[in-house]
């Protein structure tokens, strides 16, 4: 091979030390701009992943907290009882009632003494015994001695009379006494009674009332009360340290109250059962007002005391009847 063919071999293998820093140079440019476009393009374009997981937020529960010790009371010897809406001598323009509740009281009738008779008509009324014998007696004929755990329901409608009375010569009897207005007028006068025992109630919210229009045709010994009004009641007695998840009952918006029983005719200063709802916290005989619940929304409730904490749970149309 002649010098000639050597040089021209070279010349068409290998580029001249000039040439190759100046690709070298130019790739670094075309590098450098690459990477700033695509910068500036993924500033401009949101990612896909981020869009993907977005949500909506459901919208936050308001909580009203009603403690035990503002509520209206009284004590007339023979009676000693917690309103919680404005009830005969108590009157409170900013509690009258909520959704179509209209009255619960917490009362303690004195051994020997009692309600006597005296009439109704138009509203719904229940009796949850807490302790001892509440003996009730009526128009329609009807005679029981009720006993913790057992409610008591009379419609009134067109109009009723009857007695409560306490009969035991040496304890009180406790019950809550709760109203609702119905949604229909002139019913017949109506009178049931179940028994829902504290193994049924023990870390489970069990529904004790129900609206007619959402229990159809349920019926038996575990179905609860039906009642003319857009009104849910659930009760429960949560171990320290367990919760319970109510399921809001119907599409819409939906009011909610819950009211923790009392152990004693006080709130003990330490200790005793208590309630977690969101970040509100509710002793013995407290209550809390909660709006801006809606159809498919969740309501838990948490018992932080040392105590097994015994409540009833309303789930409420938000129209005042």
């Amino acid at each position: 091979m002649t010098d000639t063919t050597i040089e021209q071999h070279q010349q068409s293998s290998y580029f001249s030390p000039r040439t190759l820093a100046t690709i070298i140079a130019v790739l670094a440019v075309i590098l450098a701009f690459s990477n700033t476009i695509r910068n500036s393009i993924s500033s401009i374009v949101p990612k896909q992943t981020l869009r993907t997981m977005s949500s909506t937020a459901a919208p936050a529960l308001q909580i009203t907290k009603r403690p035990w010790a503002t509520r209206g009371h009284a004590d007339h010897d023979w009676l000693y009882t917690f309103h919680t809406f404005s009830f005969a001598s108590y009157y409170d323009e900013k509690h009258e009632s909520f959704g179509p509740l209209r009255v619960i009281n917490e009362d303690r009738v004195k051994a020997g003494t009692g309600f006597g008779t005296h009439s109704h008509a138009e509203f719904l009324i229940w009796s949850y015994i807490v302790n001892g014998t509440l003996e009730h007696k009526d128009s329609l004929g009807n005679l029981e001695n009720l006993k913790r755990g057992e409610v008591q329901f009379t419609s009134a409608g067109t109009g009723i009379r009857h007695s409560e009375y306490n009969r035991n010569r040496d304890d009180e009897v406790h019950f809550l006494q709760i109203w609702a207005k119905p949604n229909k007028r002139g019913l017949k006068p109506h009178y049931e009674t179940k028994k829902f025992t504290d193994e049924q109630k023990t870390d489970k919210l069990v529904r004790i009332m129900e609206y007619t229009d959402r229990l159809g045709n349920q019926k038996g010994e575990d179905a609860p009360i039906g009642l003319q009004a857009d009104l849910s009641m659930d009760a429960s007695i949560l171990s320290p340290g367990k919760s319970v998840t109510h399921e809001v009952v119907a599409d819409g918006r939906r009011k909610i109250f819950v009211q923790l029983i009392m152990s004693k005719r006080a709130q003990p200063k330490e200790g005793g059962a208590r309630i977690k709802i969101g970040d509100t916290v509710l002793g013995e005989g407290d209550g809390a007002f909660v709006e801006g619940a809606q159809g498919g929304g969740k309501i838990e409730v948490e018992s932080v005391g040392d105590k097994p904490a015994e409540f009833l749970l309303f789930d409420l149309s938000p129209e005042e009847v």
